[in-house]
């Protein structure tokens, strides 16, 4: 069922919508080494084979997982060789062509120069990260989106009564709620849902229960080492942040039911805890550590409930990044070469030996005066005054700033003194 035509080709109007770069490219025959970036079953494979069909160019594929540098040679002398002879230019599609290291990709960039190829690669992954520059460099990335419900119940309407590729030939039937369930359940995979269509096939009729039965459960598209790892996880930070509990708890269960190890939840959560809430709410870190632990103890699946509560304790609390970024300030401060002495005052010495070498009073206890503070200089010398700490007006740290303000005016009054002494 795989699409012949631009015109078979559904989904991706962003890129092949009329009047769009890609699609005039094709039409004029003006085509540059691509790369398509997209989850699976979105149409990167058809896309290519389109392109080759429609440029009457020579077509070959193949897939990096079973491919090295000696088959890589091979084709680029085979395309070479054509294209001496008046054959025309190849297009060279290369599946999954992030797994290629750095060696084999660079094998590529001398044919793609010369234009002896015309390179279509294909990766889930983000090409800023897994190709090279020079590679990057020569070509056109396009990035491909999940398909909508819509759409894939059109790819599985096609395949039912296609009677030349599809199932219009058998006699099965299916009525418009089996077809639904399975686009719902597909997340935007053309080849899922038809691999579905498929299987629910062999009953003869295929029946909601039959589609339920081949389904057994919702396709997730979840890479734990790749992209989609890293777009889940900053979606459940920031809907967490966002104070969103529906979209936390929606984005944890996404990662929980992919596959993710529940420990790196756990771990994300306790950073959150400290990075987004911190002193707005103490609680928040111990609440996230206690359910590190419920689920060390608990495993899964009840374990995943006490990650659930911790999610929910965090998108509902109150947020502050003011330890995060007074932190972030202090260490930037030290990598940008302010490190001094520590003052005399406050070294692991004793008082009295620092008030005898000339060093003023020395250690002032802070036990000693009213509410254990003290005017005495903490700070370098080359930083008093610094302030790196501001807290916010959110939940607990409003109470810290007010005690921050009594502080400061108990040491405008020791210094008051100081001086009519």
């Amino acid at each position: 069922m795989r699409p012949r035509t631009l015109e078979e080709f559904l989904g991706q109007e962003k890129i092949l919508g009329p009047g769009r770069l890609l699609r005039r490219a094709i039409e004029t025959d003006d085509l540059r080494s691509l790369i398509f970036w997209g989850p699976p079953g979105t149409g990167k494979t058809t896309l290519a084979t389109i392109i080759a069909r429609r440029t009457k160019s020579r077509f070959i594929s193949f897939s990096a997982v079973l491919s090295g540098i000696k088959e890589i040679k091979e084709v680029m002398k085979e395309a070479s060789a054509t294209r001496m002879a008046g054959g025309g230019r190849t297009i060279l599609f290369v599946d999954e062509i992030h797994r290629f290291n750095k060696a084999q990709q660079d094998a590529f960039l001398p044919y793609v120069e010369k234009g002896e190829i015309i390179l279509v690669g294909a990766t889930t992954e983000n090409p800023s990260f897994e190709l090279n520059s020079a590679l990057l460099s020569r070509s056109k990335v396009y990035v491909l989106e999940m398909l909508g419900e819509q759409e894939i119940l059109v790819i599985l309407k096609r395949a039912l009564h296609d009677t030349e590729r599809g199932l219009g030939g058998r006699g099965v039937t299916a009525d418009d709620a089996c077809l639904e369930e399975i686009a719902r359940r597909a997340c935007g995979d053309a080849r899922f849902a038809l691999n579905c269509l498929e299987g629910a096939a062999a009953a003869g009729r295929i029946t909601l229960d039959v589609v339920l039965d081949v389904l057994s459960r919702a396709v997730l598209y979840y890479d734990k080492t790749g992209e989609e790892h890293f777009n889940i996880i900053s979606a459940l930070h920031k809907s967490m942040r966002s104070s969103d509990p529906d979209a936390s708890l929606y984005w944890l269960a996404r990662m929980i039911e992919g596959g993710e190890d529940p420990m790196y939840v756990a771990r994300r959560v306790v950073r959150f805890a400290s990075e987004d809430i911190g002193n707005a709410d103490p609680r928040a870190l111990q609440m996230a550590l206690a359910a590190r632990d419920a689920f060390h103890f608990l495993g899964l699946p009840e374990g995943a409930l006490a990650l659930a509560q911790a999610v929910l304790y965090m998108a509902t609390a109150p947020k502050s990044d003011a330890a995060y970024r007074g932190y972030g300030e202090a260490v930037a401060d030290i990598r940008s070469g302010k490190v001094e002495p520590v003052p005399h005052n406050i070294r692991n010495a004793s008082t009295g030996l620092m008030a005898n070498l000339g060093y003023g009073k020395g250690y002032q206890h802070a036990h000693k005066f009213e509410e254990a503070v003290t005017d005495q200089d903490c700070l370098p010398p080359g930083l008093k005054g610094r302030v790196y700490y501001h807290p916010t007006e959110s939940g607990y740290e409003k109470t810290i700033k007010e005690r921050m303000a009594h502080f400061a005016e108990i040491r405008r009054k020791l210094g008051a003194r100081k001086k009519n002494d």
